[in-house]
């Protein structure tokens, strides 16, 4: 698998994947699958198709996607819980 791409699912994650994630990692996917960083000119087109069609592919199997035995938490500890991560990760170095 692409290193690039990460899980985009809690727990993996404090919140739910954003439109920006998702399109991030149906690029990191096309890119890998294609061979190519960036296509010529003359492949943008399906390139770009590509990459909406994964998009699209992964926030239907995002949205559907339930997870058994994982315990029920309320949106607002989730997300309490993602600005928590995300500033300590942001944090200077002491």
């Amino acid at each position: 698998m692409c290193r690039s791409i990460k899980t985009l699912r809690p727990p993996a994650i404090p919140e739910d994947a954003t439109e920006e994630e998702i399109r991030a990692a149906a690029l990191q996917y096309v890119r890998k699958v294609s061979g190519f960083r960036a296509p010529a000119a003359h492949n943008r087109e399906v390139f770009d198709r590509a990459v909406d069609a994964i998009a699209e592919a992964t926030a239907d199997l995002l949205a559907g996607i339930e997870v058994r035995g994982a315990k029920s938490r309320p949106a607002e500890q989730t997300a309490e819980e993602g600005r928590e991560a995300r500033e300590e990760r942001e944090a200077p170095a002491a």
